[in-house]
């Protein structure tokens, strides 16, 4: 049950986004856009209470418990930039905004992108760690809750190998491309 309110929260996370998008830009109802948009939140709250039900209900800890923090966690580390990221593109397509601005590419500015990027998965990480930390103290057996346990880890590894990555394009950022004129210049005299 656990992993298809999961499947559903995700499969409904985009259609309430192409929704309050559809509803915004090709409506021309940016309120009601802006309500649908912020009924998305309301899908991690159902996916929670199910998850905590359903443990109420004697379930087995499993891995399927923890995937749905992960999801949770996710969603709140990640789910705004992407919400901002997709309206602005639907406000430059369908709302005659200006196409938004792009992430940086190179230099210390593309790693403070990165960086900030990366806050979101520690973001991510921390909610899923105290989700689980509550399922863990929510069952009290420790016995039964080693998959939890392992799913903290998850969270953690990826926050780690996350870092490191956001962390390569301060320590080795990528040079912009010199112009022609850069790489050739004419020499003094000549035109």
């Amino acid at each position: 049950m656990i992993v298809t309110l999961i499947v559903v929260c995700e499969v409904g996370f985009w259609v309430l986004l192409a929704a309050g998008l559809a509803t915004r830009y090709l409506l021309r109802m940016p309120r009601t856009g802006a309500a649908l948009l912020l009924c998305e939140p309301l899908l991690e709250v159902v996916l929670l209470v199910a998850t905590a039900v359903d443990l109420e209900n004697g379930a087995e800890p499993s891995w399927k418990h923890g995937l749905a923090a992960l999801y949770i966690g996710y969603t709140v580390g990640h789910g705004h930039r992407t919400v901002t990221w997709l309206d602005g593109h639907a406000a430059h397509r369908f709302g005659g905004a200006p196409p938004p601005a792009k992430p940086p590419r190179y230099g210390m500015a593309r790693a403070k992108h990165e960086g900030r990027v990366w806050l979101g998965t520690l973001i991510a990480a921390a909610v899923t760690t105290v989700l689980l930390r509550v399922a863990i103290w929510y069952v009290g057996d420790a016995s039964r809750t080693g998959s939890l346990e392992s799913w903290t880890t998850v969270a953690w590894q990826a926050a780690g190998i996350h870092g490191l990555i956001a962390l390569s394009y301060a320590v080795w950022p990528k040079k912009a491309p010199k112009t022609d004129q850069e790489r050739d210049p004419v020499p003094a005299g000549r035109d």
